[in-house]
């Protein structure tokens, strides 16, 4: 029943989006060693098809990571991601930009949340400005991303963050009134130990006998404004993605974008009355 159910939206998804969602501009698929080196868990970094494909590893030992050589302030960044399968609870594949600061921080996260076999593996987003986090959001994809490659992308420019799945925007901040990133971020991805609360607020623990785990990275696109470039000229008409047209979506990604919200929506902060009484002020923004 589920299947079929993810079936339908995805197929609806693709009739409101075919010949609109006006595809992001973006670079060709890339080599990792252009703009990323490994942060931590050398041993446990594999190289395939000349550095076009990265598979991140982790067992007892170590997991493992990515960042990009080079800090941003603004701009379109994409990667391909395939995450673990079978029992993979516990285990967390993230693909996030972040800011230096030890204390302050911007960071925008994709975090994918590792399940027992057969059970979901939920999508969380999270937003970090200036050290403060809490803005969780998580989804229940309408495919399963162990089984194959699909396209994530974070929008960040003077207008909007939006974060991307296959094309079709599941999460938009506006910058309207509320503390917004601003800091320069570099662009990371890695495999970690998330136990202590990914998966059923961590009561499920990792199961070794499967490990070491693997997620697959590829295409590796940036096009970003670098932050040498100084802060106020990342946000220049000059660069595509800053441009009028990506001020907000399409009639029609709103369309899919709320239809993700309604079937596929399994947490949302600004409707935790437990932990927000009332609301954070982001939380009145409409798209």
């Amino acid at each position: 029943m589920a299947s079929a159910f993810f079936c339908i939206s995805a197929i609806f998804l693709l009739f409101v989006l075919i010949h609109e969602v006006v595809l992001l501009e973006g670079s060709e698929d890339a080599a990792f060693s252009e703009s990323y080196n490994i942060s931590w868990g050398n041993g446990h970094v594999q190289s395939f098809f000349a550095g076009r494909e990265i598979h991140l590893l982790m067992d007892k030992m170590s997991g493992s990571g990515f960042q990009s050589k080079l800090d941003y302030s603004s701009g379109l960044f994409h990667m391909d991601i395939k995450v673990p399968s079978r029992n993979s609870a516990g285990i967390v594949t993230a693909f996030y930009l972040k800011s230096s600061q030890s204390n302050g921080h911007d960071e925008l996260d994709f975090e994918f949340l590792g399940n027992l076999e057969g059970k979901p593996i939920h999508l969380q987003t999270n937003i970090f400005v200036n050290g403060h986090g809490n803005r969780e959001e998580k989804i229940r994809l309408w495919f399963d991303p162990s089984k194959n490659f699909h396209s994530y992308k974070i929008l960040w420019n003077r207008y909007l963050t939006a974060f991307l799945v296959d094309e079709i925007p599941i999460r938009v901040f506006m910058n309207k009134g509320v503390a917004y990133p601003s800091k320069a971020m570099q662009v990371m991805g890695s495999l970690w130990n998330g136990e202590d609360w990914a998966t059923n607020g961590g009561k499920d623990k990792i199961n070794w006998m499967y490990a070491p785990f693997t997620a697959s990275f590829r295409t590796f696109s940036i096009d970003g404004c670098p932050a040498f470039e100084g802060g106020p000229q990342c946000y220049s008409s000059k660069y595509w993605w800053n441009g009028g047209g990506y001020a907000g979506l399409s009639p029609k990604q709103i369309l899919a974008y709320r239809m993700i919200r309604k079937r596929h929506l399994v947490y949302d902060y600004c409707t935790d009355r437990r932990r927000y009484p009332v609301p954070p002020p982001e939380c009145s923004q409409t798209v």
